[in-house]
């Protein structure tokens, strides 16, 4: 329970005694350049908000609606119509109408590019007051590594964001679309929550304000592309986002649990890795991805990597598109870490033993671990941003927060993941098919009893396409959890996922969900946050732990006419990039 707990302060807040934050000035020019930035900034939108009401406190959302007093007096009927998408209308209105890059007469498509052009200058802005902070940070190692990790975050919305005005809009592809912008807004938000635990100078504080304001103005933008891919240019029927919990389904279609497509077949190596380097052999895997050719089209990069353990941290960058990883087998072929939060100036997004941004990536036939020690905390094996990304017969292996599913489009297969707090997390749209979840005892004192969450997904605004999906999956207990679990069952709770955003959204379908899972089925974050907005459902499951009879209130039975709509081809278009296994 200790652990639980430790987990709602932990999650973001990476606390540790060695990870105490320190309190210095910055100078007095970088102060008065910050707030001529700042200024010039507030004029140009008008939509800044307080940071303490971010919905990363939980409570509240971000870009208060409050009418800007300088809001201007006429808004064409176009701006306002569509702004009537939107969670926050009033901001929508004066900053579409203050931005002067709305065309007479646009189309409902010129007026989502706007909003979006919108967003994307607030971004300009934001990074170069980011850039500031970070070069005011030296000697403060925890600000500075949320500096660089908000920089970072910064850096792959605004690639979202021009992959959806350049890519996406232009040609139709609204999926895409909505999927990109749902994922920059989600590294907008991760930039202000990087800044909340080094919160220690006014720079910092005015950053997240404008960071603020950014996140709902791309909540405008997305929830525009959100009404027309519903409606298309009937603009008179876009209305703000709905969930399941309003009654609203998106029209599914495809196989189902039966979607048969993973991990391609016959894959040449272009490079492989072996433990001595022997013959031609990288000796890292790092080595063998820094090989890989940056910005690559279509073609794959495969690494194949020879049975044995390498201790190292793999990073796949943004230009690193379509890598794969190919090993020797799950336990074979190991790549092992330890990083995590008890880490001076580390944080939950840095621990992760592999952590892939560049799209397309697939790997095969291998474990992945984070092996921290007691009290470790937050410690992730893998971490994956890739788009139309598949992993099949892998192992994942951790305690806290295993496998980060951060963003966008994936698939895993096969797979064997195994943790106790959170252990799957994040805010992307993943499914997991044929999979072995399993809870694994905690380090310290394991005999005494937990709470487990299983899954904490992180979904903050309803026009998010994001959600787990869990199909034809094993929910069970590693063999020394289960004997413990079996000498003293009342002490030992485990949860099919919590909350950890406002509109966490995660399902079970056709899964084996063992006796340890409690008859409650799911667990709260803190207090009621999340049980109005959230969707939590279940259907047709199998196992002790699947009987529905004493679920909590807030979970859902999905209606079997809607059950399509958490298809593979449905919810990550999956039959327009995964093979075929036929």
């Amino acid at each position: 329970m200790a652990t639980t707990h430790q987990r709602k302060s932990t999650k973001l807040v990476h606390k540790s005694s060695s990870n105490t934050f320190l309190f210095s000035k910055p100078s007095t020019l970088l102060v008065i350049s910050m707030a001529c930035i700042f200024f010039v900034s507030l004029v140009l939108f008008l939509s800044l908000s307080s940071a303490s009401h971010h919905q990363h406190n939980s409570r509240t959302h971000p870009g208060a609606n409050k009418p800007s007093p300088d809001a201007p007096s006429s808004i064409s009927p176009a701006i306002r119509q569509g702004c009537k998408a939107t969670r926050f209308p009033s901001t929508c209105e004066t900053s579409l109408t203050q931005s002067n890059h709305v065309p007479p007469n646009p189309t409902p498509l010129q007026l989502i590019q706007s909003a979006i052009w919108v967003s994307s200058q607030n971004l300009h802005t934001a990074q170069s007051m980011v850039k500031s902070i970070l070069d005011s940070s030296a000697g403060n190692a925890n600000r500075t590594t949320a500096a660089k990790n908000c920089l970072e975050s910064l850096r792959i919305s605004e690639y979202r964001i021009s992959r959806t005005t350049e890519d996406a809009l232009p040609h139709g592809r609204i999926k895409d679309a909505r999927t990109w912008m749902s994922a920059s807004l989600l590294y907008q938000q991760d930039c202000w929550s990087a800044l909340k635990y080094a919160n220690d100078t006014q720079m910092v504080n005015s950053t997240m304000s404008f960071l603020d304001s950014l996140v709902g103005l791309t909540s405008n933008a997305l929830s525009m592309v959100f009404s027309y891919g519903i409606f298309g240019n009937e603009t008179g029927s876009w209305a703000p986002p709905k969930t399941e919990r309003d009654g609203f389904w998106e029209g599914g279609a495809g196989s189902g649990s039966d979607f048969r497509g993973g991990f391609p077949s016959k894959l040449m190596a272009d490079a492989t890795v072996c433990k001595d380097g022997s013959g031609g052999c990288y000796k890292t895997v790092q080595e063998a991805v820094n090989a890989a050719p940056d910005n690559a089209g279509e073609r794959k990069f495969v690494i194949h990597i020879r049975e044995g353990v390498y201790e190292e941290t793999v990073r796949i960058p943004l230009e690193k598109k379509n890598v794969v990883f190919l090993g020797d087998g799950m336990g074979k072929t190991v790549i092992t870490g330890s990083l995590n939060v008890g880490q001076p100036g580390i944080s939950t997004y840095n621990t992760a033993t592999v952590g892939v941004l560049g799209d397309g990536f697939m790997a095969s036939g291998l474990t992945i671990e984070n092996k921290a020690g007691p009290d470790a905390h937050q410690a992730v094996a893998f971490k994956s941003d890739s788009d139309l990304s598949i992993i099949e017969n892998c192992e994942f292996l951790g305690n806290q927060d295993t496998l980060y599913a951060r963003s966008l489009r994936q698939f895993y297969k096969s797979c064997r993941i195994q943790g106790n707090v959170d252990f799957i997390f994040g805010n992307s749209a993943s499914v997991f098919q044929d999979c072995q979840i399993l809870v694994c005892p905690r380090q310290v004192n394991p005999a005494k009893g937990e709470k487990n969450a299983v899954t904490a997904h992180g979904r903050t605004d309803p026009a998010q396409s994001t959600g787990f999906v869990f199909q034809n999956c094993l929910i069970n207990g590693t063999e020394e959890y289960m004997v413990l679990f079996h000498n003293n069952p009342k002490v030992h709770h485990n949860y099919l996922g919590r909350p950890w955003k406002l509109y966490s959204r995660t399902v079970f379908i056709h899964c084996n969900l063992e006796v340890l899972i409690t008859p409650e089925g799911w667990m709260p974050w803190d207090g009621d946050f999340a049980l109005k907005t959230l969707y939590y459902g279940e259907f047709g499951n199998s196992g002790s732990g699947s009987n529905l009879s004493k679920r909590v209130t807030w979970s859902s039975q999905i209606p079997t006419e809607h059950i399509l709509t958490y298809s593979v081809e449905n919810f990550i278009q999956g039959d327009e990039w995964i093979p075929s296994s036929h």
